[in-house]
């Protein structure tokens, strides 16, 4: 990232387009109604990327709420998982879903396969909430 973002960069759409991609690599600007009749964007494009979140993250940090930015961080590390796992994270963080084994499992998976310590983290801690006195 070329600088630190602060709140006069915010929206990052609107003052920092430039710094902006989508998942596929194709500049913010790019994305115009004239070139989606064209086809020349994807349902894929509109997606947030991780790289996006994180500039995000930065400037909730900037502006003293860190809680916000911890959120945008775990988002950044979901937002290269498919949804179909995503849902089936959802679901079994869904009290009485899953067995503390199936919860430690997939933190191990979100670390190893996708990269997501964070999102991990949270899984450990809602396995030992749920079943740990």
């Amino acid at each position: 990232m070329k600088e630190n973002p602060h709140l006069e960069h915010y929206p990052l759409a609107e003052k920092q387009r430039e710094r902006l991609k989508t998942p596929s690599g194709l500049p913010f600007q790019e994305i115009t109604l004239e070139a989606a009749l064209q086809g020349k964007i994807k349902m894929s494009d509109l997606r947030v990327t991780a790289e996006a979140l994180e500039i995000q993250a930065q400037l909730a940090e900037n502006a003293g709420r860190p809680q916000l930015a911890a959120n945008l961080r775990r988002a950044a590390e979901l937002a290269g998982i498919p949804e179909d796992r995503i849902m089936a994270i959802y679901n079994a963080l869904r009290p009485g879903r899953a067995s503390q084994v199936e919860l430690l499992e997939l933190a191990h998976s979100l670390e190893n396969e996708y990269q997501a310590p964070r999102c991990a983290m949270l899984l450990r801690e809602a396995a030992k909430a749920y079943f740990e006195p």
